[in-house]
C-alpha cells in the first residue's frame, strides 16, 4: 500500500494537473473555428525535435480506434476491467518481485489517469500532448511529419511497467518463495 501512495497517487496527480494545465491554455483542436489567438496552438520546447501541443485521442496507443463510436464505451470498460484484474492479482500475490510491484503501481496511474480522462463530462477522449520529432521516424511513417505519436504522463506510465514487465520475464526474476529460500540458505 505505501508504494501506491509514494509512486501511484503522485503520479496519477501529475497526470491530472498536466492535462488540466494543458486543457486550460491551449485552444481546442475540435473547434478549429473558435481558436483564442491568446491561447498556444504548440509550444516549441526544443526547435526540431520536443514540442508542447494538444492532442484529443478517443483510442487507445498510437490512435488506434480513435474516432469509433464503440471506442467511448468499450475502452472505460476494458480500462475498469483491467484495474480490477490487477486488483485482484495483487491480493494474489501475483506480484512477488520489486520489479513487478513497481510495475504495478506505474501501471494503476497510467490506467485511471487515461480513464478519468475519458469520464469527465463532455470529455470521451484521452488528453495527449508531449510532441517528439524522432529521426528517421518520417522515413517509416511519412505521414506522421516525423512526429512519434504524441502522448501524456499516463501514458509513460504504462510504457515504462510494460518495461519492467517485459525486463522481469526476460530475466528470469525468481518467485518470491525462490527468493526467500535463497536467502535463508546463506
Amino acid at each position: 500500500m505505501k508504494l501506491f501512495l509514494i509512486l501511484s497517487l503522485p503520479l496519477l496527480i501529475l497526470d491530472q494537473v498536466t492535462k488540466w494545465w494543458i486543457v486550460d491554455n491551449f485552444n481546442d483542436p475540435s473547434k478549429p473555428a473558435t481558436y483564442d489567438v491568446e491561447k498556444y496552438h504548440q509550444i516549441e520546447v526544443i526547435p526540431g525535435f520536443f514540442n508542447i501541443v494538444r492532442v484529443h485521442n478517443t483510442g487507445m496507443a498510437w490512435g488506434i480506434g480513435n474516432g469509433t463510436n464503440a471506442a467511448k464505451i468499450i475502452f472505460p470498460i476494458v480500462a475498469c476491467f483491467a484495474i480490477g484484474l490487477i486488483l485482484w492479482l495483487w491480493r494474489k500475490n501475483a506480484f512477488p518481485t520489486l520489479g513487478s510491484k513497481l510495475a504495478v503501481a506505474l501501471l494503476l496511474p497510467g490506467i485511471l489517469g487515461n480513464l478519468i480522462d475519458r469520464m469527465l463530462p463532455g470529455r470521451g477522449y484521452v488528453v495527449d500532448f508531449l510532441d517528439f520529432i524522432l529521426p528517421g521516424y518520417i522515413k517509416l511513417f511519412p505521414q506522421s511529419g516525423g512526429h512519434f505519436p504524441s502522448f501524456n504522463v499516463a501514458d509513460s506510465c504504462i510504457c515504462v511497467a510494460a518495461f519492467l514487465l517485459i525486463i522481469g520475464a526476460l530475466k528470469g526474476e525468481p518467485d518470491a518463495e525462490a527468493q526467500k529460500a535463497t536467502v535463508e540458505k546463506k
